[in-house]
């Protein structure tokens, strides 16, 4: 039955609650309406304080209530300004803060004189048996391809961020399953203490018996997660006598549950890196998660700041690419004193417990203006309602609500920014929450000029979720949406690793080759002001890893083994959450091979040994906006590692140069004087015969490895590494 509307009625929400006002220009739009709706919300004493915490990045810390808090700082920082004023400062990194301000002290923004940029902390959310072979880890670990030994990640350590550890599962432990290979976890949901030192949240869990008596991190908002279990099993899971092997299995682990804020995220890399200088030992730190909400999307963010600042610290970081691959949640359009109209499709309210509605973000060029407005078509494609055009020039003025009397409320929120504090780009940020089914919501936009890029993503009522839905036609003269520039935040930082998912590639028993092709959900780059996004690509589908035993969702088990006097099951999983981990234990291996190697050399290698295939094609040199620089090649990568490893202690003639480098055929020689002799040995010092014509030298018969070439003038004996494929 069609529901007749009465009458149409326009309300906005008055709360009489002290309002506060930001004269400084410190903080975005977005960030001043949420503080204050968050104020006003906390101020409403019959409002259930869970709800709010959840929606919010609200702590507990010794009684106390905080608002978690991001900040580019200025150079003459002083913590202890903030620290008495009453709130706590935590990590301080290069000019970047994590800061808990008291709520009811809020207003002592004002006093901050000594921030960039102030940022409301958004919420997270998350995003082998075959798998090894086709990325050539097995062969990695057995030593093959001329490698002078077998690698396994040795001395190397794993940052894991995520949700849902069992601490005391067996691919945890070493081989002999005596002693666990956690150095450490932090559940920062857990607060009973006691905290890391430095820290005033969560509890940390130091050791093997304090890791054993917790069993698993607690109920946070995924429930008894097992996301993190699997994730980490792909990275360095031992395998515990199965055959879903990790990566890297000889490394360590730091664990760290963290609260679903950008600051927490800070501080739990702050803690890593901590740590690891403590263990003296290498640190890759893997991101099975993303958000759409928290970021700028073009590298500009305070988590890629942040990223840059650990990378040249010589920390790695991997990061999943985002499962939005199958949906059309992006549109662009470059505008000429035009108006474009588009449908905003929502994902099903009962679908979640916390659904909210969607979130629209929109960004343009630097310098440039648009506006946006939404309106509201019933089930015959008649006008309802439309709210006005709101500016990005308009920056102080949102909406909140408005009502349809005798139907249903669509609730909405719009904030925008002229300049945005971090790259200058006008943004909006549009909410809109439409519960009745039979409505159609419409977005305009226009401008007088300029390239403006639009991303639908599902919001929960308590800030997390990260899934696209998309943009369609609906009616003549509306355009639909596309599937680009859906890489997220942080995996769109300069110096993150961004991994996208394919399936691995087999046989079926008849010897037919199936699978091999890029994920149907993996997200498509590039980034929106054209560099390339992801950077490389994984199997990330199926993948067969551990599970916690402490998780309180169902998994199709593939096997369990007895531990302890405890099952540990084993599952498959897919998503980019499932291809960042492979990634991260290739850098692992990396590392192990070549431990004073710097971070970025580290993205370097990977990238460079990338392999290509009949499903990738020949892709271009920058990469490829699907596969990115193709397949990761554990194999070819610890190779090259290796190789440069050697190089470094090894003293050659400007003189002599070899190349191409690493060659697949002919090895070219160009040296300014005769060359007497030459001797060919691989890393192990066996010797090999040279097919050798005049200034070259035939390597097509070599197995693929490491090489060396001495050469002999009348003056001198040298040396030069080369890599045959």
């Amino acid at each position: 039955m069609k529901l007749k509307i009465i009458s149409l009625t326009v309300v906005l929400l008055i709360i009489n609650i002290e309002t506060i006002y930001f004269s400084q220009q410190f903080i975005s739009s977005n960030d001043q309406n949420d503080i204050e709706t968050m104020y006003r919300t906390y101020s409403n004493v019959e409002l259930n304080f869970d709800q709010l915490q959840a929606k919010y990045p609200i702590h507990i810390i010794n009684g106390g209530t905080y608002v978690s808090f991001v900040a580019k700082t200025k150079p003459q920082f002083n913590k202890h300004s903030l620290m008495d004023l009453g709130c706590i400062v935590n990590t301080t990194i290069n000019q970047l803060a994590t800061i808990k301000v008291p709520i009811e002290k809020i207003d002592l923004i004002q006093e901050f004189h000594d921030l960039q940029y102030l940022s409301l902390s958004k919420k997270m959310s998350n995003s082998m048996d075959k798998a090894l072979k086709d990325i050539g880890a097995d062969s990695v670990h057995m030593g093959l391809g001329g490698l002078p030994h077998a690698f396994h990640g040795t001395n190397v350590i794993i940052g894991v961020t995520d949700w849902g550890f069992d601490y005391t599962s067996p691919v945890f432990y070493d081989t002999a399953l005596e002693q666990t290979r956690i150095i450490a976890a932090w559940d920062q949901y857990k607060l009973s203490g006691p905290s890391p030192e430095n820290f005033n949240y969560g509890t940390e869990f130091p050791d093997a018996n304090s890791l054993v008596n917790a069993g698993s991190d607690t109920a946070n908002i995924y429930s008894y997660s097992t996301h993190g279990t699997h994730v980490a099993s792909i990275a360095g899971g031992s395998g515990a006598g199965t055959n879903y092997r990790g990566v890297a299995p000889g490394v360590n682990f730091l664990f760290v549950t963290f609260l679903v804020d950008e600051g927490a995220v800070l501080d739990a890399w702050e803690w890593m890196y901590q740590k690891s200088l403590e263990e003296g030992k290498r640190l890759v730190i893997n991101m099975s998660w993303g958000l759409y909400h928290a970021g700028t999307l073009d590298g500009n963010s305070i988590l890629s700041s942040a990223i840059s600042t650990y990378t040249d610290l010589g920390v790695v970081f991997v990061n999943s690419g985002g499962n939005n691959g199958d949906v059309n949640f992006h549109l662009k359009h470059d505008f000429s004193n035009d108006t474009i109209k588009t449908r905003v499709n929502f994902y099903s309210y009962s679908a979640h417990q916390y659904m909210w509605g969607q979130s629209i973000h929109a960004w343009s060029e630097p310098g440039k203006s648009f506006s946006n407005k939404i309106s509201i078509l019933n089930s015959s494609g008649n006008l309802v309602t439309e709210s006005p055009f709101y500016s990005t020039l308009n920056t102080n003025e949102y909406i909140d609500t408005f009502l349809i009397e005798g139907a249903d409320t669509i609730w909405y929120n719009i904030s925008a920014d002229a300049q945005h504090p971090l790259n200058g780009r006008g943004q909006m940020r549009l909410r809109v929450k439409c519960i009745n089914p039979s409505y159609k919501v419409m977005l305009h936009s226009t401008a007088e000029s300029g390239l403006v890029h639009y991303w639908n993503v599902t919001e929960l009522s308590n800030d997390v979720g990260n899934w696209g839905m998309p943009f369609s036609t609906y009616q003549s003269g509306s355009i639909g949406g596309d599937n680009e520039n859906g890489i997220s935040e942080p995996s769109c930082a300069d110096d993150v690793i961004s991994v996208a998912a394919y399936s691995s590639a087999s046989a079926t028993p008849s010897g037919t080759p199936i699978g091999g092709g890029i994920a149907y959900f993996s997200s498509r780059g590039p980034r929106y002001d054209g560099v390339m996004k992801p950077d490389i690509s994984a199997p990330g589908v199926s993948v067969a890893s551990a599970i916690s035993s402490y998780t309180d969702a169902q998994y199709n088990s593939i096997g369990s083994i007895e531990f302890n006097n405890r099952s540990y099951h084993f599952a498959r999983l897919s998503g980019t959450s499932m291809a960042a981990p492979m990634v991260s234990g290739v850098a692992a291996l990396i590392l192990d091979a070549h431990p004073t190697i710097s971070a970025s050399a580290v993205k370097e290698v990977i990238l460079e040994t990338a392999r290509e295939d009949n499903k990738t094609g020949a892709l271009p040199e920058n990469g490829d906006p699907t596969w990115g620089h193709g397949k990761v090649n554990a194999l070819a990568a610890v190779q090259r590692a290796v190789f440069l490893n050697q190089i470094e202690s090894i003293e050659a003639p400007i003189q002599i140069k070899v190349y191409p480098n690493p060659v697949e055929n002919i090895l070219h020689l160009d040296a300014s004087y005769e060359i007497e002799r030459i001797n060919l040995n691989n890393l192990s010092g066996k010797s090999h015969a040279i097919r050798r014509i005049g200034n070259t030298i035939d390597c097509g018969q070599l197995e693929a490895g490491i090489y060396f070439l001495e050469f002999e003038t009348s003056n001198k004996q040298y040396v030069i590494p080369f890599i045959k494929k």
